[in-house]
């Protein structure tokens, strides 16, 4: 019988799968959407409430436990400072799970979890933004080329 046995495995460790945790919580808090497997995200979906409400409290000892949890100083003030605001007025239900297929490779259900009224810039965080003034000198010897 299962009885006191509280989460899925993961197929891992667990160390591995509290570092999967931490890294998964790191990127839903920075990118607010992140793609994963199904059993994944509905793992990750109740620990990103309890941040959530954890940054909800101001107090020192929270801050702390955040960043012991993320073990990230940005995601923990992006919590207390942008995320905590935003669900002030929401009692839980932080996250979504929104289904997304089957992967090609070995057809494992997909599936995108997401804060609910997420910031869609967010998502390009890490993306440069193209510069469309500079022209890389190949290029300009192609074109007198061509003329």
């Amino acid at each position: 019988m299962r009885h006191g046995l509280a989460n899925k495995k993961l197929n891992r460790t667990s160390e591995h799968r509290k570092a999967l945790l931490k890294n998964m919580l790191n990127s839903l808090i920075k990118y607010e959407q992140i793609k994963t497997t199904l059993p994944k995200a509905k793992f990750l979906k109740p620990q990103a409430d309890k941040i959530i409400t954890l940054g909800k409290k101001e107090t020192l000892q929270t801050t702390k436990m955040l960043v012991s949890k993320l073990q990230d100083i940005k995601s923990a003030n992006k919590v207390k400072k942008t995320l905590s605001k935003r669900y002030q007025n929401r009692k839980g239900g932080y996250t979504r799970i929104i289904k997304a297929g089957f992967r090609y490779g070995d057809n494992a259900p997909m599936a995108i979890i997401e804060f609910v009224d997420r910031d869609v810039e967010a998502k390009r965080v890490d993306k440069p933004k193209k510069d469309t003034t500079k022209v890389s000198p190949k290029m300009e010897e192609k074109k007198q080329a061509t003329a």
